[in-house]
């Protein structure tokens, strides 16, 4: 009956502001609409404020790739700092350094010291503020909603901003028609604030580790590899890049379209991006729809279509209801492929490395829309506004052909919640937690008859030994005991090993449990765990203390 009853729980139909009910997620999602609002009143007044001191559309689209830049830069370290200290400490500097800089750009505004280069640069640097809190944000949501709500929480994060986007660039452009771009950069600054305090009253209750944080590069590296050896987030994440490079026409070129196509104004051109948003905001609230009755890989192919042929008719358009129809139905599209690659990553990455995956996921995306806004803005001024868009949609249009080549993983989170290793190293030598390198060797004893069955679990259960921190993998057979197979790999310290150890998941179980089915009747795994130039563990002398308190393995 329990059972019976959890799994009608998983499969209850969460609506799409479920999520809400929890007083922690609805206060710092409300916050972060209005940050949102601030980001983009400020991408607004940038790209307008580009076309006054600089009449060339390449700088014009490098607002844009200003804006996204450092969060491809940026996003890794913030992730690993997400994943080792307080979320959200992490979140609040970067909202404080982007407060800071908004603040200095509203100053240099102020005193007409701006030019097209520190525009450029600050831009980038307030970027990078929101690169930093992105992560933490994005990977605290599990921690304010339950794992069924999950979808519908990441769905409202993007809702959020989407939210902002109906509204925030009209919004942005009355501001700079009433007010200039200095107000559209000091109210920038503002928007920041709600969500600096919400964060701040936000009593989170991080699950305690039993090992000290990571060293920023190790953590780094910990998540790259994680990433490259595990074939679900590795799709995602060079989909990602190809839809964020060619999909970024329309935001970088929108001032464009707005003034050569409409020949119209900073009014025009906030009505196109609000049309763009709450196309956004109609395709959010669809998400749990199309989970439901399309697979990932179906479902991104179609919404990149789509996106593709709104992408040529605004291209083509010189109408106005044209436009901005196109504009409305490209955000839906864009909107529930992002989701859904969003998605993606959410639920192949386990807890410990969620925010590392989340930031490698926007450095992705970020870093294709960043170098496609330059891309795309440089065929703008050699070929015309019109010819740029067309391209871009037409490549969209033919994108389905490459999940014939990297399709992509369905999107479930079983397997990935972490397995508590109850059975203790047994440990006699006085280490501490950087001693090391530690050689790790499993031996098998398996029937000859089924050494093919074996040695293809075990190139799986490799994998999750790489991604989990095991470097030097290698799978022996002895010469004169046919029967006789050695895994063996290699930690760079004990404590990386007691890492590795932490972060096994169901589905790590699972390759593990296949691998030993193949064990002959009766034996079972032989675990030998040895310290490399053990050196540091011998007395030079007999007589020479050891002053060193030995450190066993982790205790609860």
């Amino acid at each position: 009956m329990a059972d019976a009853a959890g799994q009608g729980r998983s499969m209850r139909n969460w609506g799409p502001f479920e999520p809400l009910k929890e007083r922690s997620f609805a206060t710092i999602w409300t916050s972060s609409v209005l940050s949102n609002f601030g980001q983009l009143i400020l991408g607004v007044g940038a790209a307008w404020e580009m076309t006054r001191l600089a009449n060339s559309p390449e700088m014009v689209a490098l607002v844009q790739s200003a804006l996204m830049l450092p969060m491809m830069l940026v996003a890794l370290p913030a992730g690993a700092a997400a994943d080792m200290f307080d979320r959200r400490k992490v979140a609040m500097a970067g909202l404080g350094f982007a407060v800071v800089c908004a603040a200095a750009l509203t100053a240099l505004a102020l005193l007409h010291l701006t030019t097209p280069w520190v525009l450029l640069a600050f831009c980038s640097l307030i970027g990078g503020g929101v690169a930093l809190y992105g992560p933490a944000w994005q990977a605290s949501v599990r921690e304010q909603v339950s794992a069924e709500q999950l979808p519908a929480a990441v769905a409202l994060g993007s809702i959020s901003y989407n939210v902002a986007r109906s509204f925030g660039p009209a919004l942005g452009g009355l501001v700079i028609l009433l007010a200039g771009a200095k107000a559209a950069f000091a109210i920038n600054a503002v928007c920041y604030l709600p969500l600096f305090v919400a964060f701040l009253f936000w009593r989170r209750k991080p699950a305690p580790s039993r090992l000290p944080p990571e060293r920023m590069d190790r953590a780094i590296v910990s998540g790259v590899r994680y990433a490259l050896h595990s074939p679900p987030i590795r799709t995602v994440l060079a989909r990602s890049l190809f839809y964020g490079f060619v999909g970024s026409a329309i935001s970088a070129l929108t001032p464009l379209v707005a003034r050569t196509s409409l020949h119209g104004g900073a009014g025009i051109y906030g009505l196109l991006l609000g049309f763009f948003g709450a196309g956004a905001v109609g395709g959010a609230m669809l998400t749990g729809r199309v989970r439901d009755r399309l697979k990932a890989e179906h479902a991104v192919n179609l919404f990149a279509v789509i996106t593709g042929l709104m992408t040529m008719a605004i291209g083509f358009s010189h109408n106005l209801v044209v436009t901005a129809a196109a504009m409305a139905l490209a955000g839906a599209a864009w909107m529930l492929l992002a989701t859904m690659l969003n998605l993606g990553v959410q639920f192949a990455a386990p807890r410990w490395v969620t925010a590392r995956a989340l930031s490698l996921y926007q450095s992705s995306l970020t870093g294709g829309i960043a170098l496609g806004a330059w891309i795309w803005g440089r065929q703008a001024t050699l070929h015309g506004v019109g010819e740029a868009l067309a391209i871009s949609g037409a490549v969209l249009v033919i994108s389905p052909l490459l999940g014939l080549v990297l399709p992509l993983p369905a999107v479930s989170d079983a397997g990935t919640e972490e397995l508590e290793i109850q059975q203790e190293p047994e440990v006699a030598l006085a280490i501490t937690l950087k001693s090391g390198p530690v050689v790790i060797e499993v031996d098998y004893e398996i029937d000859p008859a089924q050494a093919r069955q074996f040695y293809d679990a075990m190139l799986k259960l490799q994998r999750a030994r790489q991604r989990n921190g095991a470097f030097e993998w290698s799978l022996s057979r002895d010469i004169a005991d046919p029967a006789l197979w050695t895994e063996r790999y290699l930690c760079p310290t004990w404590g990386d090993y007691l890492r590795l150890r932490s972060r096994f998941t169901h589905s790590d179980a699972a390759l593990q449990d296949e691998a030993r089915a193949y064990l002959k009747a009766g034996r079972t795994m032989r675990v030998r765990r040895r310290l490399e130039r053990p050196f540091g563990s011998v007395r030079w002398r007999t007589e020479t203390p050891d002053l060193r308190e030995p450190v066993v393995a982790y205790t609860p």
